[in-house]
């Protein structure tokens, strides 16, 4: 069997800024000028060049971005009042909240004060709930950018027997949902679940955000499954000097699945760069849907 096609997230995520880029401009033609502000707790290592990526994209798009820095020390009731601020302000039309939070903040309750038309994250329980009824406000933009990979494939949802291994509230019951509501078969697992491997080599699609690394090998995958790996974990290797080397990985061990799979995400490079372009297709949305409610 050939190796799998490399579904390249980069070219899907240039594809969906170069719509956005678009968007920006017709609302700015309208008196709109989408503005993203994002909340950072302290300087976790992360959040800051997560920051630094979305400022770059934003400019790329024409989406005004600020980064609000909060000290380490801030307490609960500090955040709460800064999200109440970016609520209240007309000029902020897209509300993120970079995590992780110190551990003395409880991060639900956070996301639960991001007003849920300004939540470009979809994140807020609003809107997460309201991903059962098919009716967000805006869409948590992980399991977006899951199914806008899975729909450049080609593969028919309708019918298809969809694995989603993973069962976070963010990313893996929303993913599990959205398939669903595309008339998809879904099972729902975790690393947990008995004989994972039965569950998942059934699959014409298997989505893996576990977030375990190496969890998912060859054995796992049907012959010709479209396998997408949402995983993004931290692991150190053996270089070529003997020194261990930090590598990004995902859930997959991609070197053994991409003999297997029709089409595989890499990572990095895959699902990673196409949920930022699809927060700020969020904040192009949330702007509208804010213009719409002031009509």
């Amino acid at each position: 069997m050939p190796e799998a096609a490399i579904i390249d997230g980069n070219a899907v995520a240039e594809r969906i800024q170069a719509e956005v880029r678009q968007q920006v401009a017709d609302l700015k033609g309208r008196g709109v000028s989408p503005r993203l502000v994002a909340v950072l707790v302290g300087e976790p290592p992360a959040g800051l060049v997560y920051a630094r990526s979305q400022e770059r994209i934003c400019q790329k798009t024409g989406i005004i971005y600020d980064l609000v820095r909060l000290p380490v020390e801030c307490d609960a009731h500090c955040v709460e009042q800064r999200i109440g601020g970016l609520n209240a302000d007309p000029s902020v039309t897209g509300i993120m909240l970079h995590m992780p939070l110190p551990p003395w903040i409880d991060a639900p309750s956070m996301q639960y004060r991001i007003d849920p038309y300004k939540d470009v994250e979809g994140v807020n329980p609003a809107n997460i709930g309201l991903v059962f009824y098919g009716q967000p406000i805006i869409a948590p933009c992980t399991a977006l950018a899951v199914v806008e990979l899975i729909e450049t494939v080609g593969i028919r949802l309708r019918g298809a027997h969809a694995v989603v291994v993973g069962q976070g509230a963010i990313v893996g019951r929303p993913i599990s949902v959205l398939l669903a509501q595309k008339d998809a078969t879904v099972t729902s697992c975790n690393e947990f679940t008995p004989d994972l491997a039965g569950h998942t080599r059934r699959a014409d699609l298997l989505v893996v955000a576990a977030g375990r690394a190496g969890l998912i090998t060859a054995s796992h995958v049907r012959p010709g499954a479209v396998v997408i790996d949402v995983g993004i974990n931290r692991v150190t290797v053996p270089g070529p000097d003997g020194r261990e080397t930090a590598r990004t990985v995902g859930d997959v061990v991609f070197e053994e699945v991409r003999d297997v799979a029709s089409a595989i995400t890499p990572v990095p490079g895959g699902v990673g760069p196409v949920t930022v372009s699809m927060l700020l297709r969020n904040t192009v949305e949330a702007a509208r849907k804010q213009l719409a409610r002031r009509a």
